[in-house]
């Protein structure tokens, strides 16, 4: 698949002196000092939804994906499925998070400060707090606070964890400041996600707060109890629907086909794990031929194994389903669904299981009619999952998100932080366990050696205290 790059050329602004125009021979036009807000924000826009949300095969997406036991490489058995990886293998993500994305995001935010614009800077803060998010995640300490600097600090040390994530809330909260405030120029079409409706902006950043507040619920010295109870103070504020929620239409053209089709064609040789289609057959899950496209050759919903160390004929397999891997499919960044999961495990950590049942249900029953399943299919879904108690509310919750939430790595950070959904570790497994994290990239290690980087893919992050 092709990407969209940023190639800026600014005309050298020109003075007027009577009827003579005169050129400033000390500035390139090619290179031009200040960028447009509304020339920056678009091509950032477009890498978030492409290579960190979502992601071709190697990115963290799918790394996630692996983890999770939803898609399997019709390969032998050594590839990132079976937890195979070298630190080479990072490169590109990392690069792109910090300069496709946090560098250009902080040119953005100063650029609109500068002029005045605070809905472009609320929308900066907005991407880097979830971009910081998506690095932390995923690789613990990061470097920020002393990070691109340009001609400054070309080592800087690592962030702790926990600084990240007071970064992040502290980022989401000016966000909300600088949409208040409304001033300047108004964001309009190089808002591939909400348009410049700045309202819809004011609920992801609640929304946001929400989901970091909910990830330390299991932390080293926080309360869940509490966190419980700032994330429902968020939610108040946050996506109301799914007309609110965080997501990109890829167009489907030959530049921009959704990332997650491009998986699933022939030559990446991804199809879908015998692990998600026998979760969906034994639950008679009716959003089974949605999630999932049945073999070519046979018309069965027939998964491989993760690890199986021979290759299989690919067209027996089945792969994921078009809605989620269509040619112009949607790539959800937050959708509706994890709104209303935030909200039942909340709900449960708050008030007990009788209260999150509704909620719970609820989201499974959007995401039910999201998909376009018969309401009495869904209803008898719904029914057949029984009633949520003190001891089974967490693990039925992140069941059914892992479901709603198709293909998003926030399945991969609840595993993590909450134990579920359950899961084993894959035959011919190349590290001890499945991985809790990535390890750092070679490109990182050569030019900014930092202690944190002797983690293992099995190490816990932080946040990770269950």
């Amino acid at each position: 698949m092709k990407k969209i790059f940023l190639f800026i050329s600014i005309p050298a602004l020109l003075s007027a002196a009577g009827c003579k125009k005169f050129v400033d021979v000390n500035t390139d036009p090619n290179h031009p000092l200040t960028v447009q807000e509304k020339i920056l924000l678009a091509p950032i826009e477009y890498t978030i939804a492409d290579s960190i949300a979502n992601g071709g095969e190697a990115t963290a997406a799918a790394y996630s994906n692996h983890f999770m036991q939803v898609m399997c490489y019709n390969q032998v058995a050594l590839n990132f499925g079976t937890y195979y990886f070298v630190n080479t293998n990072m490169d590109g993500i990392w690069t792109t998070a910090y300069t496709s994305c946090l560098q250009n995001l902080k040119l953005l935010t100063e650029t609109a400060a500068t002029n005045g614009n605070s809905n472009y800077t609320a929308i900066a803060e907005v991407l880097t707090a979830y971009t910081l998010g998506f690095l932390t995640d995923f690789w613990g300490d990061i470097p920020y606070s002393h990070a691109l600097q340009g001609s400054g600090n070309f080592t800087p040390a690592y962030d702790k964890q926990e600084d990240i994530y007071k970064t992040i809330q502290s980022l989401l909260d000016q966000a909300v400041v600088y949409i208040d405030k409304d001033a300047g120029l108004k964001v309009g079409a190089d808002d591939y996600y909400y348009q410049g409706n700045m309202t819809q902006w004011r609920k992801l950043a609640f929304s946001l707060k929400a989901r970091y507040y909910m990830h330390l619920t299991r932390a080293p010295g926080y309360s869940a109890a509490t966190l419980a109870d700032l994330a429902l103070a968020a939610l108040q504020n946050g996506i109301m629907s799914t007309a609110d929620e965080w997501k990109f239409v890829f167009p489907g053209g030959s530049t921009s086909q959704n990332i997650w089709y491009v998986n699933m064609l022939p030559y990446s040789t991804l199809v879908a794990s015998t692990a998600i289609i026998d979760t969906l057959k034994a639950r008679n899950d009716p959003r089974l031929p949605f999630l999932i496209a049945p073999s070519i050759n046979t018309g069965l919903y027939t998964g491989r194994a993760i690890g199986t160390p021979t290759i299989g004929v690919y067209d027996d397999y089945a792969k994921l389903g078009s809605a989620y891997c269509s040619v112009n499919g949607t790539g959800y960044i937050m959708p509706y669904t994890e709104v209303g999961f935030l909200q039942a495990e909340a709900t449960f950590i708050q008030s007990g299981a009788a209260a999150a049942q509704p909620i719970y249900q609820a989201a499974i029953a959007t995401h039910m009619t999201q998909l376009g399943v018969d309401p009495t299919a869904a209803n008898a879904y719904i029914t057949s999952r029984g009633t949520l108690t003190a001891s089974n509310a967490i693990q039925r919750i992140m069941e059914e998100k892992k479901i709603a939430d198709f293909l998003s790595p926030e399945n991969y950070t609840d595993w993590r932080r909450t134990g579920f959904p359950a899961l084993t570790i894959v035959p011919n497994a190349q590290a001890p366990d499945i991985p809790r994290r990535l390890i750092y990239p070679q490109a990182e290690i050569n030019t900014n050696p930092q202690p944190q980087q002797s983690a293992s893919l099995t190490d816990r992050v932080w946040w990770d205290g269950q």
